[in-house]
């Protein structure tokens, strides 16, 4: 019988939730973070668009992207060997049909201190001169959108763990969870693991993480996202284009690598996996794309998917069981898990040292609880 590895808080999932609440709960306690894969960020987070927008999601989202914006900008020390934000805009268009969406969208930046625009007319196609002008008359800018180098995240986060004296376990999926005298109990196939606390950032097994640990459901829902990369009209200047949406959340292209990503804004229910694509959601995406822009799509490069999970009012989960002793939900962070990663990780780690929500960050225990009304 296996000897097991003790610590004061076992987090599972090592994508960017797990590593960067882990990064900031080592600074006051010992860590053991638990991957089920051979690599953290194989599943949601190897697979993001990866752009900070602050504009993007509910109040709730933007508040907590807004307050981890400053570790972005100014990262510690050693975190990073260059800068993890780049310089690339973030515009929302629309038909005639939909302006309202820009309006709506406008008022809410604003409300969150977010600086955007409405544009149209020249000023708009010289931001995005690959859209249709029979189409499009109108965008939402938002000019402080920045790209993010998702995987020196994960790295800096990873690696600023194990620098604080917290140990990352990979191969180490969990097979059982129970608490017994005080402590949780994991056996993991990476052998045997007790915690005085679980973190549960297992994304889209979350939910079945939280049955097997006896705690209640928050009625998780992975959704697949479809995207793919194809190849601009050769001598096309690419370079500066922003990240380009439909206000109407059906598609959306980005500058990648001398590529552009797409996508079919899709949010198919699926069941936690290691999500591929589907023929049709591509074909989709393409039409989409091809109809409100310009771009000729004529093959994929390459083509991918991940699964966003949501709960029924689409902010995260962060907070103590009510009745699982000692089980923290660090869930249901949607499309939003690379943008919010620095707040929701010092959120989560102020929260599990009982010391709340740090000042800065605009949200409420209430806003994020495991027990809110209208999750289930």
């Amino acid at each position: 019988m296996s000897i097991p590895e003790t610590t004061d808080i076992a987090i599972i999932g090592g994508g960017m939730a797990g590593a960067s609440a882990g990064y900031f709960i080592a600074d006051d306690a010992d860590v053991v973070l638990l991957e089920r894969e051979s690599q953290p960020g194989y599943h949601t987070t190897g697979r993001s668009a990866a752009l900070l927008f602050e504009g993007y999601g509910n109040a709730v989202i933007r508040a907590i992207t807004k307050g981890g914006r400053p570790f972005f900008e100014s990262p510690p020390a050693g975190f990073a060997d260059a800068p993890v934000l780049s310089p690339r805009g973030g515009l929302m268009v629309a038909a005639e049909d939909h302006l309202s969406l820009l309006d709506d969208g406008l008022a809410e930046s604003l409300a969150t201190g977010v600086h955007a625009e409405l544009i149209d007319g020249d000023a708009l196609f010289d931001v995005a001169p690959f859209l249709r002008r029979d189409v499009i008359v109108r965008g939402l800018f938002e000019p402080g959108a920045m790209d993010m180098d998702v995987n020196a995240m994960l790295q800096g986060f990873l690696r600023g763990l194990r620098a604080k004296g917290g140990k990352v376990r990979t191969n180490a999926e969990v097979l059982s969870l129970k608490r017994d005298g005080g402590v949780w109990r994991i056996e993991t196939r990476a052998g045997p693991v007790e915690a005085k606390i679980v973190v549960n950032a297992a994304g889209a097994w979350a939910d079945e993480l939280a049955a097997m640990a006896g705690a209640k459901k928050v009625g998780l829902v992975p959704k697949r996202r479809t995207a793919f990369t194809f190849d601009p009209t050769p001598g096309l200047d690419i370079a500066r284009w922003p990240l380009t949406a439909g206000a109407d959340e059906t598609w959306y292209v980005k500058p990648d690598a001398g590529r552009i990503f797409g996508s079919p804004a899709d949010q198919t229910p699926s069941a936690p996996c290691d999500a591929q694509p589907e023929e049709l959601d591509l074909a989709i995406a393409a039409d989409r794309i091809m109809a409100h822009t310009t771009l000729e799509i004529r093959r994929f490069a390459s083509t991918w998917a991940g699964l966003r999970s949501f709960v029924a009012d689409k902010s995260p989960v962060a907070g103590f069981d009510p009745k699982a002793e000692g089980f923290f939900w660090l869930a249901g962070q949607g499309g939003y898990g690379i943008q919010t990663a620095p707040g929701m990780g010092r959120l989560a780690a102020s929260l599990i040292k009982g010391a709340g929500i740090p000042a800065d960050i605009k949200v409420t225990p209430s806003d994020l609880a495991p027990d809110r009304p209208g999750l289930r």
